[in-house]
């Protein structure tokens, strides 16, 4: 049945394209794609639908309006994509993963085998007893008779219980794993699918913020427990408990820019998505890299790989590899909110602009300390919702997620000043840029940078330096050779020169009046 629906799928859109007179390369793209439609659950998409949207109201529709408008550039691998998640919108519609379909622990074999011995031994008896007791009457017998007869019975009643029971519950939808360059509408379509979705017990998060609360979940759970005793040797595993607890609060859950470089979130993240899955939640999730590249290099690997053949066998995974960034298509003058230092007057126009900024605000000028899981990180110089910042006080102090989602949640608008040109060297400051910069995106904070250097040239690159007594240590410690720590991630900047890509991808979408008006929460 696959196999015809995949035969069909691809007949008609090999006659789609055709008619539309598209390119053998996009021919081929979309044809890919279609091969993972088929696995999805059954439903009917005709090629009318995809050429016009008319007999949708979902997102396909909403995609061609946006289209029609001008406000979107119509991308034949989106709509494709689209197909594939417009499937998924039907399945969740009515979907429900309560009650919890719990996995149930595997009977021992050697439960079963010590029951079926006890029978034989018995039945053996019963024989013996039988052969022996011809001339002394049937007293023996009758009692091992009325044993084997009982345990019969207790046999035939557990499989009449276990005829009773509920059916099981059909496996939960499979998700999808959007995977793409950057600026190629990854986020796009899966806001699309998101802002469609009826069912109100879905989430969308920044997958930084969702390995955070993880975390944070993780601690207050293990808080939780009773303390140990001297000399007891207890083990506990919260994972699957916290899995569970996110079950019963969402059965969609959608993450944006799913990526892992934290050894830490790393080693959980099989576990803890085995226990999401049998829970019954259905994942949708972007990245810019394809599952077989997540960690690439990372410390530790093969402890995380078998999580790739989990995440593959729960979703569906769909390329966008259009090779357009579509954040910088668009043309935008330069200069309006990311000046560079040497040119002239530079600085006179961060300060003019933190002043008309200021001036809106019910607020006077003055430092403010944020308190964050118990720490303190002093901004020097606020006024409102506006925060004028140096790269010092951001990049180059120990702050993470909960760090600047905290800054985030307070300010809608943030002056970075001192920006220096990006070295590979400096890799712990451009990793916290990076992380920086992606949640601001995702909590629509509008920035001004003042930087050393145009946005196109901020990272240079560079080899190594500064770093490598510290390197050397890490090295002894994990008792790795020359050989075997050229190829981490984490000595060679890997991650952050592939990441930094999406950061100034993002950094020139930020630069556009459309993104300041979404920003403003003063029109709220």
């Amino acid at each position: 049945m696959a196999a015809h629906m995949s035969f069909l799928l691809a007949r008609s859109l090999v006659r789609y394209l055709k008619d539309s007179s598209v390119s053998e390369r996009t021919c081929r793209s979309v044809l890919k794609l279609a091969r993972g439609c088929s696995r999805l659950s059954p439903g009917y998409v005709s090629q009318s639908v995809i050429r016009d949207g008319t007999m949708h109201s979902g997102p396909i529709a909403h995609y061609n309006k946006l289209v029609h408008s001008g406000l979107l550039h119509e991308d034949i691998q989106q709509k494709a994509a689209l197909w594939q998640l417009e499937q998924l919108l039907g399945v969740i519609a009515g979907y429900t993963n309560i009650p919890l379909s719990l996995p149930q622990p595997k009977v021992k074999k050697k439960d079963s085998s010590l029951d079926d011995e006890r029978t034989k031994v018995l039945e053996t008896e019963n024989r013996f007893i039988t052969m022996n007791n011809e001339k002394d009457g049937q007293a023996s017998h009758c009692n091992s008779s009325e044993e084997v007869t009982s345990m019969e019975k207790h046999q035939q009643k557990d499989k009449e219980c276990n005829a009773k029971k509920e059916p099981a519950k059909p496996p939960s939808p499979q998700g999808c794993y959007i995977h793409g360059g950057v600026g190629t509408g990854k986020t796009m379509l899966m806001d699309l699918l998101y802002s469609h979705v009826k069912n109100s017990r879905k989430k969308r998060l920044h997958f930084n913020s969702f390995m955070l609360d993880i975390h944070r979940r993780i601690h207050r759970l293990k808080q939780s427990l009773p303390k140990r005793r001297i000399g007891e040797m207890t083990m506990y595993d919260p994972i699957f408990p916290v899995a569970m607890e996110i079950a019963t609060e969402t059965c969609l859950l959608c993450l944006d820019e799913f990526q892992v470089v934290d050894i830490a979130d790393a080693m959980i993240l099989k576990q803890l998505f085995e226990g999401l899955f049998s829970c019954g939640v259905v994942l949708v999730a972007t990245s810019n890299r394809p599952p077989e590249e997540l960690y690439k290099n990372g410390l530790q690997r093969a402890a995380f790989v078998p999580f790739i053949g989990v995440l593959k066998e729960h979703c569906h995974i769909i390329g966008l590899d259009t090779g357009i960034d579509y954040r910088r298509r668009e043309k935008v003058p330069p200069g309006k909110f990311y000046y560079i230092s040497s040119e002239p007057n530079a600085e006179v126009a961060v300060n003019t602009l933190f002043d008309e900024l200021a001036y809106r605000q019910n607020d006077v000028t003055r430092p403010r300390v944020l308190t964050v899981q118990g720490r303190e990180v002093t901004l020097s110089r606020t006024c409102g919702t506006i925060a004028d910042c140096t790269f010092q006080e951001l990049c180059h102090q120990p702050l993470g997620v909960s760090d600047y989602l905290e800054i985030a949640r307070q300010f809608d608008t943030a002056i970075i000043r001192n920006v220096p040109r990006l070295k590979v060297g400096l890799k712990d400051q451009v990793r916290r840029l990076i992380t920086l910069i992606d949640i601001f995106y995702d909590q629509k904070v509008r920035v001004v940078m003042l930087a050393e250097a145009p946005l196109h040239c901020l990272f240079v690159g560079g080899p190594l330096s500064g770093e490598e007594e510290r390197d050397r240590l890490i090295l002894d410690e994990l008792g790795l050779t020359n050989e075997s720590w050229k190829r981490l991630t984490l000595f060679t900047a890997e991650e952050e020169i592939f990441a930094f890509q999406r950061t100034l991808s993002r950094l020139t979408e930020m630069q556009t009046e459309q993104y300041w008006v979404q920003g403003d929460r003063n029109r709220l």
